[in-house]
């Protein structure tokens, strides 16, 4: 079983157990699984989970980012030894003594999106003289709600039209393979009230956390959508 252990410069603070199917979230604010409490981490800063392709670190949009070995990272697969930085403190990934680890995840798989290498000091740098403007747009923005590939595809997209497409056909907003799934399997619907997911064809129906949704149904913060062989995570950001 994976274990990960909070460290502040020599001092270790604490360690956490991950398990298969949760999430273990991290940040300030008094709910995650490892409350960091500095002004440097933002209130839901970024979250791990144990999935059966390895181990998945996701940043939540931090202000300040997250670090993976020293790297900013937006989605990454991480593995034993790995060091997580978050504001002054680390994280580090071990396994239980004796127990077998998962496999590594395979080269396309590697990236779920792009990871910009830039040294620690710069980014701090830019994030100061840009601060001021972020604010300023965050007063002005709704929250972005986000898909995320965790397999069957790389990278994100950001839910900006009123109805989003998913589906086999290349003219959809998220497009994902398999012989079982429609042109166009599923619509997300932006309404008023948060983001809908609705069955629209095709053999392979849309599972959220693991059931057939009948329906619309509308979807939660972290929801983990299944259509085919492909697996999304849905993801409001601040």
């Amino acid at each position: 079983m994976p274990i990960l252990w909070l460290r502040y410069k020599d001092q270790t603070l604490g360690q956490y157990l991950l398990r298969t199917g949760a999430s273990l979230t991290i940040g300030r604010r008094q709910g995650n699984d490892v409350v960091i409490d500095n002004l440097a981490v933002s209130g839901s800063h970024a979250k791990i989970d144990w999935l059966d392709e390895g181990v998945l670190l996701t940043d939540l949009g931090s202000k300040n980012g997250t670090f993976l070995n020293g790297t900013l990272a937006t989605s990454a697969w991480i593995k034993r030894d790995d060091v997580i930085t978050i504001g002054k403190h680390t994280l580090v990934l071990t396994w239980t003594e004796g127990e077998k680890q998962p496999p590594a995840p395979a080269p396309e798989q590697q990236k779920l999106d792009k990871t910009m290498v830039l040294d620690t000091g710069q980014y701090r740098t830019m994030l100061e003289k840009s601060a001021p403007n972020l604010a300023a747009e965050a007063d002005r923005k709704e929250p972005t709600a986000v898909i995320s590939f965790l397999k069957g595809g790389r990278g994100e997209t950001i839910l900006k039209k009123k109805l989003s497409k998913i589906g086999g056909d290349r003219s959809n907003d998220i497009v994902i393979g398999g012989f079982l799934v429609g042109k166009t399997a599923a619509t997300i619907s932006k309404r008023p009230n948060g983001f809908y997911l609705s069955y629209v064809a095709g053999f392979a129906k849309p599972r959220v956390n693991g059931r057939k949704i009948a329906g619309a149904v509308k979807l939660q913060d972290f929801d983990l959508i299944d259509i085919g062989s492909a697996r999304m995570e849905f993801v409001i950001r601040e």
